[in-house]
């Protein structure tokens, strides 16, 4: 007996995508508006942190006693002088 050859069935071959051209714009669209979003929101956030940063320098110059004119010393009385000396407290700020 001799065994006979069967022709091979030809397999099927993976199928391709069968998503209409429109169902892959579609979706690449919407993947790529997911994307965009979600740099918009970081972007948001990265904002938000620098305008408290901003608001807080604000604060701080607004607080921080810089003032635009330069203050004159304030002039000892002699009351004062003689306190300061008998303090023992000779820093003289005069130059």
């Amino acid at each position: 007996m001799v065994d006979e050859q069967k022709p091979e069935e030809p397999k099927p071959s993976p199928q391709p995508d069968t998503e209409p051209e429109e169902e892959k714009t579609s979706s690449d669209l919407i993947r790529k508006a997911n994307e965009a979003a979600a740099r918009l929101e970081a972007a948001n956030i990265e904002h938000s942190k620098l305008i408290s940063r901003q608001e807080k320098l604000a604060v701080e110059n607004m607080l921080g006693g810089q003032a635009a004119v330069q203050t004159v010393p304030k002039e000892e009385t002699p009351q004062e002088y003689k306190d300061k000396v008998m303090r023992g407290d000779f820093n003289d700020q005069t130059a």
